[in-house]
């Protein structure tokens, strides 16, 4: 059984669109996520490493963060969310441009964030997100993330749903 993916570019220089291909049968379904050549056919310098899940309540919003140094690999495990992506490096013709999805488990995708763009969903329903990372060396994160505001405008977001439950952070 051979995984692959069908990898789409976008509008927003580095982010990508990764479907896998499934193997169904009676019993359900089955794909990939990470692949021993997956790094090569992306060109992420840095090994997929570290993987974070989120479980969250329906209007939860999470986001929009990013830094300058990880590469992110994200999809929904279990519901249904809005994927959205901001484009924070200001040496790009795209910079404060923000992309947009729906996605949900039934129809598995995985979206690639290139470091410098900031990464935000909204679960529309109760969800379990995923969100594999791949950085040089020990980096940590948290203390090298930017925080953008989620709701500002200029990123011309139209969120789904509900008014969102956010984070102090987020606030």
């Amino acid at each position: 059984m051979s995984f692959k993916f069908n990898i789409e570019s976008t509008p927003i220089e580095g982010v990508k669109i990764l479907t896998p291909s499934k193997f169904e049968d009676t019993r359900g379904a089955l794909w990939s996520a990470i692949t021993p050549d997956l790094n090569k056919q992306l060109n992420v310098p840095h090994p997929f490493a570290h993987t974070k899940y989120a479980s969250n309540f329906t209007n939860v919003l999470r986001g929009i963060h990013g830094d300058f140094e990880s590469w992110k690999l994200v999809t929904v495990l279990s519901g249904y969310i809005q994927q959205v992506v901001v484009d924070n490096r200001k040496e790009n013709d795209t910079y404060l441009q923000s992309l947009s999805w729906l996605m949900d488990a039934a129809n598995p995708k995985m979206i690639l964030i290139p470091p410098g763009c900031g990464n935000a969903f909204k679960s529309l329903s109760d969800s379990l997100y995923m969100y594999s990372l791949a950085y040089p060396s020990l980096y940590n994160d948290f203390d090298k993330q930017f925080t953008l505001k989620w709701d500002d405008p200029k990123f011309n977001i139209r969120w789904q749903g509900e008014q969102p439950t956010l984070s102090h952070r987020d606030e």
